[in-house]
């Protein structure tokens, strides 16, 4: 586990299955005399051993072969009925070679005799080097499952979200010129319904997107609701002997980020704090802003030299070594007895994906810091969705406006909403359809045009746009995950592209942007 504060080091704990006490005193003296650092325990009967096993909790069981009214053979049934890892050692004078085979056969580690002690201590530290090689093992393959899975949900979403993104053109062009519709109040309020749920929609595409593509979903986090959610759900996990203190600057402070990860990662640094104070102490959390300087951080971190919001957890507990700060951002090293030794690595990658980055402060005796930096960037108000009345401004003077689209829907709608706002469009279902209209009526004052084309891709169409003359602006509807490649065209110095699906307001803005910068 990353996170915990204490030695990384501890007792092994070893259940001796043994009735004879001189037998007992032998085994643990050469694990003494090897510099095996113990705890141990010693039983003699069934019952006593079960119990072992449940409160006891043994790294390893060294047991005889033969015991009154018990055997080692049961011991080791017994055993891998609970676990089918821990090592188990047998420790005996009789055992045969054959018995021995079939003890290993039967889940037994490893077999020693008593006649040759000075091997126990080499084969219990092999045995556990082993166990451990294969938990890690274990949790390796079950992050790989898990990343599999991910890749595999994140491949769907991608797939869904390009279907989704066409559903949705329709509900913002649809839904903005029914709102527009004021001489009836009813129609008017049912498109403003239709164009809330087609932003709703692509909210939910874009976060579908972010997860596809690995990235965490941005959201307006209020500081305040954060530290409010972290001390509710810390509520029931401080117990009276931690004095807990929270100290919250700002807490109207509203930035982009993840709630739910943040509140994540901070609830597991203040889980470990309190783990790591058995005896009570101090845990504190707090907030403040700081500008950090270029000199502030590490070579492989990105800089960001603007404002920051600072997430600090400290606590008084015992510190840790300056062994167990080198690895403690190394997967799987854990220093929990039943840590996964991945908590850490969480923690900044969720920082990391924030933009952010983490300090860590901590020495034996002295407590630990941990200070998680967030860029804390200005929102950027998009003035094209403002709610302004800019209608004036968005109005066509009658331009003439080539709409080429292969899908029936997409095209209509188009249409209907340049010419709803003062703009020749005509409209052409195809690259084809679209020459052969510039052949009868001429080069347009611009061209709208969807990247999703099949039969004549929008490429080709550009490209025999060109040959015909025609050096006006574009204005070419795309998907954010799979934009057109133009490599092969010249360079079109007017060419204006809009993520699909794209709100009424914004398309208009974009068509004056790009019908005046043919006036330069």
């Amino acid at each position: 586990m990353l996170g915990s504060h204490g030695s990384d080091t501890r007792p092994i704990r070893v259940l001796l299955v043994e009735d004879n006490r001189n037998d007992a005193e032998l085994a643990l003296a050469e694990l003494d005399d090897d510099g095996l650092v113990h705890d141990a325990q010693v039983v003699d009967d069934e019952e006593a051993y079960i119990v072992a096993l449940r409160e006891f909790r043994p790294d390893i069981v060294l047991s005889d072969l033969s015991l009154p009214g018990f055997s080692g053979q049961r011991a080791l049934e017994l055993l891998r009925q609970r676990d089918t890892e821990l090592p188990f050692i047998f420790v005996s004078a009789t055992l045969g070679e054959e018995a021995a085979i079939e003890a290993l056969r039967n889940g037994a580690t490893d077999y020693i005799l008593k006649q040759n002690p000075a091997r126990l201590a080499s084969a219990v530290r092999r045995a556990l080097a082993e166990a451990a090689e294969r938990r890690a093992s274990q949790r390796a393959q079950a992050e790989l499952i898990r990343a599999q899975r991910f890749e595999s949900l994140a491949m769907l979403a991608g797939g869904l979200s390009h279907d989704l993104r066409n559903l949705l053109q329709p509900l913002l062009l649809a839904g903005e010129s029914l709102r527009g519709r004021a001489d009836d109040p009813q129609v008017a309020r049912l498109g403003e319904l239709v164009r809330d749920c087609g932003k709703r929609g692509l909210e939910m595409v874009q976060s579908m997107l972010s997860f596809a593509r690995g990235a965490r979903r941005a959201e307006q986090v209020r500081l305040g609701a954060l530290m409010d959610a972290l001390g509710l759900l810390l509520k029931g996990s401080v117990p009276r002997t931690i004095r807990m203190e929270m100290a919250v600057d700002a807490p109207e402070l509203v930035f982009a980020g993840n709630h739910t990860e943040l509140q994540q990662c901070l609830l597991n640094l203040c889980l470990n704090a309190i783990q790591a104070m058995p005896e009570g102490g101090e845990l504190r959390i707090e907030t403040a802003q700081q500008r950090l300087a270029a000199d502030f951080f590490l070579p492989g971190e990105e800089p960001h030299i603007c404002r920051h919001l600072c997430l600090s957890v400290i606590d008084n507990g015992p510190g840790m070594s300056h062994e167990v700060l080198a690895r403690l951002f190394e997967p799987f090293f854990t220093t929990k007895e039943n840590g996964t030794g991945l908590g850490l690595v969480s923690c900044r990658r969720i920082v990391a994906s924030h933009g952010g980055v983490m300090r860590v402060d901590s020495e034996p005796g002295r407590g630990t810091r941990f200070d998680l930096y967030i860029p804390l960037q200005e929102p950027s108000a998009d003035a094209a969705e403002a709610n302004g009345d800019d209608s004036d401004s968005l109005e066509g003077a009658a331009e003439r406006v080539l709409v080429v689209a292969e899908a029936a829907s997409e095209l209509s709608l188009l249409s209907d909403t340049l010419d709803a706002w003062g703009y020749q469009a005509s409209a052409s279902q195809s690259g084809t359809a679209a020459l052969q209209w510039i052949g009868a009526h001429g080069l347009p004052d611009l061209v709208l045009m969807d990247a999703d084309m099949n039969l004549f891709t929008s490429v080709r169409t550009l490209a025999a746009l060109i040959e015909q003359g025609y050096d006006g602006a574009v204005v070419m509807l795309v998907r954010p995950d799979a934009p057109p490649q133009l490599d092969e065209l010249p360079p079109l110095p007017r060419l204006h592209v809009l993520d699909k699906p794209v709100t009424t307001r914004k398309l208009l803005r974009t068509l004056r942007l790009a019908l005046a910068s043919t006036m330069d």
